[in-house]
């Protein structure tokens, strides 16, 4: 039976990962603290392989600089990314309980629920999102029969369309408007409030230096890009990346690994000239198609996708620039590539009130979920919003030289101070002013003169005080000619950020299925690049006779790189390939008598059940090359003829 035929039952999905310890909630013995949760052996060696073939796919296919840096952030920092001020969510809570909610994520849950109800009282199919627990169950607005007017139901799917988009005073605005309640008691709900989602720290045994656990692992990056530059020889562009934890204290985590408050992020920063903004592999990507969903379309209330293919879409500018969109192909590509049904992943443009305070476009890669569509990968375009401000804190320069191919000439308006004046007028700011006048850029120094010209001077702010320029303060401010050999700019920075335990469990969830025949059994159908073990090796029997050939194919499974465990276990082989289909293992060896005899052994592929047999080296060989991604079962069985006549059924 195929997967998409089945109905998805995702408390059966969520009983195989705790039963199969993929990975389950942290400190249980304790009762467990929401948002944090601990992965089991299985779920190690799946992240693990997801974060595999993530640096093939990009820092080695793509040549990018990769670095470790520190968790623990001093404030400063953090101060001057904006993340002090403005990395927050909206938060609002039950007048009487005092319980809190996300202010987005409630509107969302009661809007969703009247539109589910209507659909039931229409008698329209309705998707059931069943939930186990009990405290999810108390965040969920409860579906009601209640058929709603037409242009109220149109009004919801409106405001869901562009829920990302409000500010605080506007969500407060829609739960007056629209008699939204605590969705356990019917109380009514606070005014929204800003809530920091980092979390606050101090670093050394005094407490004076305040610090925070990393929000993002972008800022590390940043701080290095000087070293980063010239490790590559000045070349650009290029691109760093990092993998490591990052942490949010999220307001109502809840939906298992999509919401949590400590996760592992893999983030990459791609610097690029803003003036050549293009790529030099674009042409390799230009005709993949994309399933987009602009912001302009959301704006209007609406969600229908775009198909198109992302040479269209930067040549219309509905996408920025060739590397903004090669990189929603890279993206797409190896989302596809760890099994991740390309069918169920979008790109939805932030719009305005969402977008990150540093960047100047942003596209998600969702992937549709039974909890929905969930953001998995961001991919903004930064600027040079990052470099910038760092650099103008610290004074340390984070630009780019580049010597240009021809001399260029420019006239420009240059102020010159009188400094044996200067200095003796201001003393100790004398450094910062001159250093304020010399950065001010063209437009700025038209404005002053005009004041210098009709007054004979001009006042400017420096570090929160007023200093007056008079004319005795300035030898010349005068438009010359200026010829430039180099240029120097600051890069523009796009940014790909993956969130890798949401990604996991959209995984999880697209290649979980049960077998039809008899009681349902729950398969993972991980491709063999990820699958937690690959191959399982089952003797017939537990014969001593089959020992020296199930430690001969374990030792040369273990030299080629194929993860294998044995289950040697009383159960019959279908019951022992049953559990192990439930950990995703793609390939089952079976060591029979016949193997003792003439050193050949059956491989079993997990999803078809369907087997032949071989030699040791060829089966090993085979098993190689399709845990590398060199090989498919569908090109093995089509070369190799089926073993049937001692076929093990599933249900012994």
């Amino acid at each position: 039976m195929a997967q998409s035929a089945q109905p998805f039952n995702r408390p059966a999905l969520e009983q195989l990962l705790g039963k199969r310890f993929f990975y389950a909630p942290a400190f249980s013995l304790y009762g467990g603290v929401a948002g944090l949760y601990d992965y089991g052996p299985p779920g190690c060696a799946l992240q693990a392989n997801v974060l595999d073939i993530w640096r093939k796919h990009f820092v080695l296919e793509e040549d990018m600089l990769e670095v470790d840096c520190s968790i623990m952030t001093p404030a400063e920092v953090l101060k001057t990314s904006g993340h002090v001020d403005r990395f927050s969510d909206w938060m609002c809570k039950d007048l009487k309980t005092g319980e809190i909610f996300r202010a987005d994520h409630l509107v969302e849950n009661v809007l969703e629920a009247r539109l589910d109800g209507d659909k039931i009282a229409r008698n329209a199919p309705v998707e059931v999102k069943a939930d186990k627990d009990e405290k999810k169950k108390k965040k969920a607005a409860k579906v009601t029969a209640v058929r709603l007017e037409d242009d109220v139901a149109q009004t919801y799917k409106e405001i869901l369309a562009q829920i990302d988009n409000y500010s605080g005073k506007e969500l407060g605005e829609l739960m007056r408007t629209h008699q939204i309640k605590s969705p356990e008691t019917g109380n009514d709900i606070s005014e929204p409030v800003v809530f920091n989602l980092m979390f606050a720290s101090s670093i050394g045994p005094t407490g004076h230096l305040p610090g925070f656990l990393r929000p993002e692992t972008a800022q590390g990056q940043f701080l290095n890009f000087k070293r980063l530059l010239e490790f590559n020889n000045d070349r650009m562009p290029f691109a760093s990346a990092q993998i490591g934890r990052s942490f949010r204290n999220e307001i109502s985590p809840r939906e298992g690994l999509l919401r949590v408050r400590e996760f592992t992020m893999a983030e990459i920063e791609h610097y690029v000239d803003p003036a050549k903004k293009d790529h030099a592999r674009f042409h390799e990507v230009a005709s993949y198609k994309l399933k987009i969903l602009p912001a302009s379309v959301q704006l209007s209330g609406k969600t229908e996708l775009l198909d198109i293919t992302v040479g269209e879409a930067v040549e219309k500018k509905i996408i920025d620039n060739q590397t903004l969109g090669y990189f929603l192909v890279r993206i797409h590509m190896f989302l596809s590539k760890i099994g991740i049904n390309p069918d169920r992943i979008r790109f939805r443009q932030h719009m305005a009130n969402e977008m990150a305070h540093y960047a100047c476009d942003c596209w998600d890669a969702e992937i549709h979920t039974s909890y929905g569509w969930k953001e998995c990968v961001g991919c903004a375009d930064r600027s040079a919003y990052d470099l910038t401000v760092h650099s103008n804190k610290t004074g340390e320069k984070l630009v780019v030289r580049e010597r240009l191919p021809e001399p260029l000439v420019e006239e420009k308006l240059q102020l010159e101070i009188n400094k044996k004046v200067f200095g003796p007028r201001f003393k100790k700011d004398a450094k910062a002013v001159e250093e304020h006048l010399a950065s001010l850029d063209e437009s700025v120094l038209e404005e002053l003169k005009k004041s210098h010209d009709s007054a004979g001077a001009f006042a400017v702010q420096v570090n929160g005080s007023s200093f007056d320029i008079t004319k005795d303060l300035i030898t010349s401010f005068e438009r010359v000619s200026i010829t430039t050999h180099i240029r120097e700019f600051t890069p523009n920075v796009i940014e790909p950020s993956f969130g890798i335990g949401r990604i996991l469990y959209c995984l999880m969830e697209h290649v979980y299925w049960t077998r039809p025949e008899g009681e349902a059994r729950g398969v993972l159908s991980f491709p063999p690049v990820v699958a937690p073990t690959k191959c399982l090796l089952v003797p017939l029997s537990t014969n001593e006779a089959f020992v020296p050939v199930l430690n001969q194919v374990g030792t040369l499974l273990r030299r080629s790189g194929v993860s294998s465990k044995v289950d040697d276990s009383g159960a019959s082989i279908g019951r022992r390939y049953a559990r192990n289909d439930e950990l995703g293992t793609p390939f089952g060896i079976t060591v029979d008598f016949q193997s003792v005899q003439d050193n050949t052994i059956t491989l079993r592929e997990r999803d078809s059940t369907k087997q032949i047999r071989e030699k040791i080296e060829v089966i090993v060989e085979l098993l190689k090359d399709m845990c590398e991604g060199k090989t498919t079962w569908e090109e093995v069985s089509a070369k190799y003829p089926a073993f049937v006549s001692q076929e093990v059924k599933d249900d012994e």
